[in-house]
């Protein structure tokens, strides 16, 4: 599930050039926060995917809600909260 869910992420991801020393800027529009600049494309991409691992993760620590992509979505049981 949460492999699907970056993937779905990351083909919804956006690009294009800017005026930068970091040219190359990708961002996943429907995730706040989670964007990235590189050298090159390839770059980019790379950063923008680390960048959703970690958003991701933060997001599940500190249990906020994660936005549903083409039906899936993530959530932690309640069972598994930390208090």
């Amino acid at each position: 599930m949460i492999r699907e869910y970056l993937e779905k992420a990351l083909a919804r991801a956006h690009y294009e050039l800017i005026d930068d020393e970091e040219p190359f800027y990708g961002e996943v529009p429907e995730l706040p926060g989670v964007w990235a600049t590189g050298k090159t494309l390839e770059a980019c991409r790379s950063q923008l995917s680390s960048a959703l691992e970690g958003w991701l993760l933060l997001r599940l620590h500190h249990q906020l809600p994660i936005p549903e992509l083409d039906g899936i979505t993530i959530t932690i049981p309640k069972a598994l909260h930390v208090a």
